[in-house]
């Protein structure tokens, strides 16, 4: 595992730790002949720098003829400068301290890809990587299992691992991933056995991949959102806006903000503002948890029905399975008391024929119990794009007391602040040394430009961070 030991500096890739690194990988008589001519560096192709303790990626460019490149046990934070190396096709990133998929847009021909222990979050940014056969994840913070939909768009991939993660501990994993990547051959380190592939496909018959998987992608979240019942506001997607969550994340790291409070006038403006602001975001906390009962309510319909189609199904299946059973018992029963030649073909003809008569009923029956599935799953997906719809027209503010509103009060307030600074730049002009001013506050009125400049980057700050909630609500709601 990549560690950062105190008594270790962290490294930048530059040209002599990978001149090194190539000099190592020659034999020593070609080793030799690097170290006393230069290396033309467009003839590597595999370079190896494990264990360095690497904190950035850069100096790579000259090397664009690299196929396979190990970067593992590092620390490294951030893929970047990467682009150049086109003709990839083995990167190793395992054991480092990655956080977010990126930088990978111009590797289009890798095929082999290991981010293994790493922080990564959430699968994305991986559209353009189209030849990529083996994926290891593994050991991660992928706690939504919903991400690994997203793979469904890299149509080479055959083996991935996930294992370690924290959503490889709910009930029905292994089936979701494989329902939603059906051409993978090894899982985990695994093969993906045919009977699991049999027994997902028997859920309603080989025809209907899609209804699959919208069935066991509908049944699967509803369970999981029933065990999630704990974190309510979360599923809800308005987590952090309870209370004054939000409004004090917006001044969490502004230290400035709490120098001016001390201005004339400031105080007051810094009492009425949060109330607001909270007053807000608790109407669309409450907003939220109405639509989050609707949509479960509808989960819970679509489930409850689910279970109706399928009991009378299998009530019906042995309802025809027995009548059978009972003719056929009668028949045998018949022949073998008669003991008649010409009676046994005669019967044994019958006894085709109900077979085939059963066969047609089966085969009707699931024809049938396929259509209700496809019709459920087409009103459910109605009912859904409706409320969910509707949902994000409200947050991105058609309704007046959602962020819209949100941005409005900032924006207010941070014009009233500003009138504040500005009264009190003029009356500094005509007094420089008011002492009714803190020090620290008269260090920040040295000029104009400073004050302005620190209270509309505060301003710009809190305006992102209500940006951000509402991009997240909205990324939540259409994940969902």
């Amino acid at each position: 595992m990549s560690q950062f030991l105190s008594n270790i500096e962290p490294n930048i890739i530059d040209d002599e730790m990978v001149q090194k690194a190539i000099e190592e990988k020659c034999p020593e008589d070609l080793g030799e002949l690097a170290r006393r001519e230069s290396i033309n560096w467009k003839v590597v192709t595999e370079l190896q720098l494990s264990f360095k303790s690497i904190l950035q990626i850069d100096n790579l460019w000259p090397l664009e003829n690299l196929t396979k490149l190990q970067l593992d046990n590092n620390i490294i934070e951030k893929i970047e400068g990467l682009q150049s190396l086109v003709h990839l096709v083995w990167l190793d990133l395992s054991f480092n301290n990655i956080e977010v998929i990126e930088g990978l847009d111009t590797l289009v021909k890798l095929q082999d890809l290991s981010l293994y222990s790493n922080r990564i979050s959430k699968i994305e940014h991986m559209d353009t990587l189209q030849e990529l056969q083996i994926f290891s994840i593994g050991k991660n913070n992928l706690t939504l299992l919903e991400d690994v939909v997203y793979l469904r768009r890299l149509k080479s991939l055959r083996t991935l691992n996930l294992s370690e993660n924290p959503f490889c501990s709910e009930e029905h994993y292994m089936l979701f991933v494989v329902a939603h990547l059906p051409s993978l051959v090894y899982l985990d380190f695994k093969l993906v056995r045919d009977s699991t592939v049999r027994f997902l496909h028997s859920l309603i018959g080989k025809s209907g991949s899609s209804i699959l998987q919208s069935l066991c992608f509908v049944a699967l979240r509803a369970g999981s959102l029933q065990k999630s019942g704990s974190q309510k506001h979360t599923v809800a997607f308005v987590e952090y806006l309870n209370g004054s969550l939000l409004f004090d994340s917006l001044y969490a790291e502004d230290r400035e903000a709490a120098k001016l409070a001390s201005l004339p006038g400031v105080e007051d403006l810094l009492q009425t503002y949060p109330s607001w602001f909270v007053s807000v975001c608790g109407n669309l906390y409450n907003y939220g948890l109405e639509e989050y009962e609707k949509r479960e309510a509808e989960v819970s319909k679509f489930y409850k029905r689910l279970h109706e189609i399928l009991a009378v199904n299998q009530e019906e299946s042995k309802r025809i399975i027995s009548d059978f059973k009972s003719r056929n018992q009668r028949r045998l029963d018949e022949l073998y008391q008669a003991g008649s030649g010409n009676l046994a073909e005669s019967e044994g003809a019958q006894g085709k024929e109900d077979i085939h008569q059963l066969w047609v009923a089966l085969i009707t029956l699931e024809t049938l119990v396929s259509n209700d599935l496809e019709e459920l799953l087409q009103d459910f997906k109605r009912s859904i794009d409706v409320i969910t719809s509707t949902f994000t027209e409200n947050i991105q503010g058609i309704y007046p007391f959602h962020s819209i509103q949100c941005r409005d009060l900032e924006n207010q307030h941070h014009e009233k602040l500003m009138g504040i600074a500005i009264a009190t730049l003029e009356k500094l002009d005509m007094d420089p040394f008011d002492e009714s001013l803190p020090d620290d506050v008269q260090r920040l009125f040295m000029d104009k430009n400073t004050i302005v400049n620190i209270i509309n980057m505060s301003h710009s700050i809190r305006l992102r961070k209500i940006d951000k909630r509402e991009s997240d609500m909205l990324c939540n709601i259409y994940q969902w």
